[in-house]
Order: structure tokens, then sequence, then C-alpha cells
């Protein structure tokens, strides 16, 4: 008998959200008592439903309720940090205790403490980021159960099974239902609120016969149910993305163009973001030292956060230590604006936090081309990556080798597949190389970025 199990559909769960800024308030008041000079603290719930079916069969059906409690201390400049997933009054008070202890033992830093009070966040924004699954039958509406789930993971399933004969097996579909809400507060006096969900649905298949098997997926992720394409199109895609790989070939060493589809772009922008980033900057270990203000990619590549979009994947109005996200130009002409930094490591650089502590918030690289066909025709011949494997980037020389996989591309028009190929570069000479950025952003992650075609790289056959 299949579980009819539902994840939590309260919209939000304020009255929840009110009982954690208690419980987070009364911490940080007993932390105070036993010696800290500083502390923070941080109270969340997390429920998900995730089914995963494989040949019209349910493989695994997992239902999660997860909470904890993580606190930080700051004791005379040293840091203390204890957690529990137990909010019970004896976990909550072993917790405070072990945390103290630990300060105790820590040795002093001068650069360790709470953001600046002046940067805590005052205005939340609606991020419209609170949209339980809902199940609709007519029109009648319920929450997303397991048997809804698993209904849905089948039809996609299906869908890619059915698209072409030559899809001879699948390595699945899946469909998840996630919603978190808590609470963050410190001795500054601020408590922030947060709560969003999260719904995807995936598939990944296979096609060819024993001697030359191919397998690609496709997946869509969303805040809100309703924004998801329908299972049926994501198993038709991952389909489509499947046959499109059988019988690759290989390619002989050259230098050639090379269009990293967008997924794959976001990877690219990431490295970007990792090497100015305040930790590699003051632990010398970027090949971007002593950026900004330089000019680091083409005069016309413009990247800023937006950090209040409505219903966005990366939407915040704080960051990990509460200091106020806000809308900011990251690179302007070309030029690095400004380090990606947190309180600790913007104190070791003598400057200040730019609300970044866990990373950016809805990162903006704006097109300067059209869709991906218009791409294809400015590459006109060159390699489409669309697979990468490795970890191949060394975040301190900048030098990039990874495995790839993709298309080959002659006059602008997709030839053939290729694999079994490794792209290379120095990424501080490759991003001055940026050609094209598409219109066809990706906006399944914090970075939102188009196809981003570079001029050219090594490519090893």
């Amino acid at each position: 008998m299949t579980p009819s199990t539902t994840i939590n559909t309260e919209a939000p769960p304020h009255a929840e959200i009110d009982r954690l800024s208690e419980i987070a308030q009364q911490v940080l008041t007993r932390a105070r008592a036993l010696g800290a000079t500083q502390a923070e603290v941080g109270v969340n719930v997390s429920t998900g439903l995730n089914v995963n079916v494989r040949m019209a069969e349910v493989e695994t059906l997992e239902h999660t309720r997860d909470r904890g409690l993580s606190l930080t201390v700051f004791v005379g400049g040293r840091k203390g940090s204890a957690s529990t997933a137990d909010l019970a009054e004896s976990s909550i008070s072993a917790t405070i205790e072990q945390a103290i202890a630990i300060a105790r033992f820590t040795e002093i830093d001068d650069c360790a403490g709470l953001g600046e009070r002046e940067l805590m966040a005052k205005t939340l924004h609606d991020l419209d980021a609170w949209h339980p699954w809902m199940y609709r039958t007519g029109t009648v509406s319920t929450p997303l159960s397991a048997d809804h789930a698993i209904e849905i993971a089948l039809r996609c399933e299906a869908a890619g099974l059915a698209f072409d004969p030559r899809i001879c097996n699948s390595d699945g579909a899946s469909v998840n239902a996630s919603a978190s809400y808590g609470v963050y507060a410190n001795s500054h006096g601020f408590i922030g609120r947060d709560f969003s969900t999260s719904h995807s649905i995936s598939a990944s298949l296979l096609a060819g016969n024993e001697d030359a098997m191919e397998r690609d997926y496709y997946y869509d992720n969303k805040l809100c149910a309703d924004d998801l394409q329908s299972a049926e199109a994501i198993g038709e895609q991952a389909a489509r993305r499947t046959l499109a790989r059988l019988e690759p070939q290989r390619l002989s060493t050259r230098n050639a163009p090379v269009l990293f589809s967008a997924e794959l772009a976001r990877g690219l922008i990431g490295h970007l973001l990792s090497a100015v980033g305040g930790g590699a900057q003051y632990r010398k270990a970027s090949f971007m030292l002593g950026a900004v203000g330089t000019k680091i990619l083409p005069d016309w590549f413009e990247m800023a956060e937006q950090p209040h979009l409505p219903r966005a994947m990366g939407s915040a109005n704080f960051d990990d230590e509460g200091v106020a996200t806000t809308a900011s130009a990251l690179v302007q002409a070309g030029h690095l604006s400004h380090y990606l930094l947190g309180s600790y490591s913007a104190r070791k650089l003598g400057l200040r936090s730019t609300g970044n502590a866990g990373g950016v918030h809805n990162l903006v690289v704006k097109p300067n081309a059209g869709d991906f066909k218009a791409l294809l025709k400015q590459m006109h011949t060159g390699l489409w990556v669309t697979e990468l494997m490795g970890q191949g980037v060394n975040a301190v020389t900048g030098d990039y080798s990874r495995g790839a996989a993709g298309f080959w591309v002659e006059n602008g028009v997709i030839s053939y597949p290729v694999s079994e190929i490794t792209i290379a570069g120095n990424l501080k000479t490759l991003y001055p190389q940026i050609v094209a950025v598409g219109n066809d952003v990706d906006l399944r992650g914090n970075v939102r970025t188009g196809a981003i075609l570079l001029a050219q790289m090594m490519i090893a056959g």
C-alpha cells in the first residue's frame, strides 16, 4: 500500500516561527549570562518529501523533518560554536555550555565577532518565497502527498521512455518538495525570519545498445511548483538530450572557440566568485589577488547582485550574519567593483562586509547577445560544451583543465556530438576572452547567466 504522507503546508508558519524566535532570544540571554560578550544563534526547521522511481517502479520514498539549533559565542575575542538537533531544554542548555567552554580554549582573534551593528538588516522585503506544493484535481487543491509525487515521477519517466524507440533504459525520475523556516538572531538585538519552499522534477535516461550507450538528464526546480515545467516536458527534454549524444566522435587537439551552455556557464562564473571572495583574498590563495578596480573582463561585461527579486532561488533579506543584502554591481565595464565579504574576511582586509557571508544572492550576468541559435552563428565553428567532468581548477594559479563532452559546431550549425576530450586554459586570461553572453538565462540557481562564448580554448582530443 502506498503511504499518503504529506509535507508541511502551513503558509507560512508564523506561529511556529514566533516560537523559534522566543527560543533564540532565550539562548542569547543565557549565553550572555555565562560570559559571552557577543553571540549569534540560528534555529531552523525543514521538511521534505522525495520520491524516486525507475522503470515504472518506486525505488525510494523519503519523508524528512529536521530541526536544529546552532550557536556561536565570542568571549573576549575567543570563538566557540556548538549545535544540537534536539530543541529540548536539556539539549539547549548543554549546547550553550559547550559553546562557552570551547570559546575559553581557543586563541584570541581580533577579527572575530558579529557583523557591525549598523549593517544589520532593517527592512525585510516580501520575497514571495513560500509556496507549498499543492496537487490539483479539477478545481480541488490538496497538499502534495507521496501518492501524488509518485504519479508525477512516473509520468515524467514514461514520457521520456516513450519519446523514441532508441531510449532503452532509465536511471530514474524524481520529485522533490521541501520547505524550511527559521530565525537568525544575535546579541545586537537583530532577529531575522526566513521561510522558503523548493520543488523539483528530474529524469535521467539512456539510449543506444550495449556497445554504445549514452546517458543524459534534465530537471527543473522552482520555489513554486506552479512555475515548474510539466513532468512530461521534462521527461521528453531528457530524452532529446540523451538522443543527441548518440554516436559521439573524438576531436584532434586544437585551439578553437568554446561555448559553455547556460547551466555550465554558471560554474564558470562561480570560479570567479571564489577567486574574489574574502577568504581567498586574505589567505592570498587566489589568482585574482588585488583585483578590485582592475579590468578582469571585457569592457562590455556587467554583473550585479539583485537579492530582493520575488520568487527567485537566490533571494535573501540578510546574509548568514544578519547583514542587510543590497543590490550592487560586482563588475562594471569589465572592472571588479569589490570583493565578496563577510564580516571576518572584511576585517582581515581592513574593509567592511558586503553582505555576502554565505555567498551571492541572485547574481545577474547581463547578456550582450541574442538567443542560443544566435550564439552558435556567432561562434561559427567551435565546441559547444554541455558536460564537464573532474575538478581540475587551481584556485591559486587559475589553471583550468577539465574533461568535457558536447557538440562540434560548423558554420553555426551543430554537426555531431563529441566526447572524451579535455578543455584547458588559465582563467585569468580566459575571462577577458569572453566575447558573448546569451539571453538564454538559466534561472535554476543563484547565478543567473545565459550561455557564455569564449574566443578560444585549448581542446585536447
